[in-house]
């Protein structure tokens, strides 16, 4: 048990906020950040297939934050191996 009782809950909130603030803009970093071409804007609204329960399928374009992620899994991985 530690001396001070507020030293728990200011290690809580050195854990908490940072991976709050991170979640928000990672958030913000898949739903605004793309590739722009020529027809990004045509293929964001252009619905391809329609499923069951109305469920709908474009073929809009791949976040860029989503694909470093991927490319540095696989970095991460060809490393430690």
């Amino acid at each position: 048990m530690r001396f001070y009782e507020l030293l728990n809950f200011q290690h809580v909130v050195l854990y908490l906020f940072p991976a709050l603030i991170f979640m928000f803009i990672f958030y913000l970093a898949l739903g605004y950040s793309h590739f722009h071409t020529r027809d990004s804007a045509e293929r964001i609204n252009k619905i391809h297939h329609r499923f069951a329960e109305d469920i709908e399928d474009r073929n809009a374009p791949f976040p860029l934050v989503m694909m470093l992620i991927v490319a540095g899994a696989m970095v991460w991985g060809f490393f430690y191996v």
